[in-house]
């Protein structure tokens, strides 16, 4: 008779000592999901570092902001039917406020729309929407705050002249020569909109004291305030010779008690977006204020100047610009000069994000809505300037260096 032999090896008995079945899987398992965390803790450190920061979407507390959900205008001159522009309409409050300049700087360049014309939303931290006394006490902090460049720079000055008279329908323009023709045509947005108005923009505010004292806000709402607010056109290189003597005559050197000073530029549309001619133009300027200020010498940090780089085009853009001045040139210009910038020690605001959505009435310009919410883009700007001076010297860290 013959044997069936069972040749399969007892697993029961040839089995390697060790942890029971249940407990290898549960290491393995233990493993992975340790591994895992490990993984997903790297992936958010990475994205903390990552300058690709993500849109605010959480709302600021009522309570801690309460102002910013009110609209700042209800109160100036000429708001209401004919002239209902509200704060609320530019700008809604969020999460987290923008600790300094250059994170400021990187969100408001970097923001966005949700739809034509809707509230511009900076990327990965806000900037505050001031009331016009803190505006006022924000530019009280500086002796002068001179805005060099064309007309874009010319409507940003006439939204923080809107801003410091408190007045939506004439803050921006000469009203006190205004005949009555020019007082219905150049109201409002029209200020703006429309080029006879606009080339009578206010260009100083000692001229604002000279013909109109009473309309001006901050020295009734902080006494004592001598802010000099001025623009010097410059349109294109090479700069006029008397455009160069009246911008070295129009930089103080001889006031003691406040010496601080800031410089808005912007510069690209009349030379073509050439960008030899652009870096030449703020190479030109950057070294007029350095003389007369030395500020090379005297900060280790950016000096307190921005440059501001042109508008996106519009639909109305004339088509003959449509290649030299069209949206990817003006991105490729925005770029470009955001380099130059940081080679000139100076900060850099690009404008292309914040008004590809808005409404640009000639292609080019924004209207008044564009321009305030560019002021006060500028208004930050200059307060968080002024709040790491105040701390560096607190700190008593060297602020100028020999």
């Amino acid at each position: 008779m013959y044997r069936f032999i069972n040749t399969r090896p007892n697993r029961r008995h040839n089995r390697r000592p060790g942890l029971p079945r249940r407990w290898s899987r549960f290491m393995l398992w233990l493993l992975a999901s340790v591994f895992g965390l490990i993984l997903v803790g790297a992936a958010l450190q990475w994205h903390k570092g990552s300058p690709q920061c993500s849109f605010p979407l959480k709302a600021a507390d009522p309570n801690v902001r309460p102002h910013e959900y009110q609209n700042t205008f209800a109160t100036y001159k000429q708001f209401g039917p004919k002239c209902p522009i509200s704060s609320l309409e530019l700008h809604g409050p969020y999460e987290p406020v923008c600790p300094d300049r250059p994170s400021m700087l990187a969100a408001m360049s970097s923001g966005g729309r949700i739809g034509r014309d809707a509230i511009y939303i900076p990327r990965g931290c806000d900037m505050r929407w001031y009331t016009t006394e803190e505006v006022c006490k924000i530019l009280g902090r500086f002796s002068q705050v001179i805005l060099v460049g064309d007309s874009m720079l010319r409507h940003v000055i006439g939204a923080l002249n809107i801003i410091v008279r408190e007045d939506l329908g004439y803050g921006g323009v000469t009203d006190w020569n205004f005949d009555s023709r020019e007082m219905e045509r150049c109201f409002c947005n029209d200020q703006f909109d429309v080029t006879d108005c606009s080339v009578q923009g206010i260009y100083k505010t000692e001229d604002v004291i000279k013909h109109d004292p009473g309309s001006l806000a901050c020295p009734r709402l902080v006494p004592g305030w001598s802010t000099d607010l001025r623009m010097e056109q410059m349109v294109r290189h090479p700069i006029e010779d008397v455009e160069l003597e009246r911008l070295e005559k129009a930089i103080d050197t001889k006031s003691k008690s406040n010496s601080r000073k800031a410089f808005i530029l912007g510069h690209g549309l009349w030379n073509n977006l050439e960008l030899d001619k652009s870096k030449a133009w703020l190479d030109t300027v950057v070294k007029i204020i350095d003389s007369r200020l030395q500020l090379r010498r005297r900060y280790y940090r950016n000096m307190p100047i921005l440059l501001m780089t042109p508008n996106a085009a519009g639909e109305k853009k004339p088509d003959e610009y449509i290649v030299t001045q069209g949206n990817k040139a003006l991105v490729r210009f925005e770029h470009a000069m955001a380099q130059e910038a940081a080679k000139q020690k100076i900060d850099h605001l690009g404008t292309w994000n914040m008004s590809i959505q808005a409404n640009l009435y000639d292609g080019v310009h924004m209207d008044m809505k564009g321009n305030l919410l560019k002021a006060m883009m500028v208004v930050n700007w200059l307060h968080l300037l002024a709040k790491e001076e105040d701390v560096a010297k607190i700190r008593r860290e060297p602020i100028i260096t020999e």
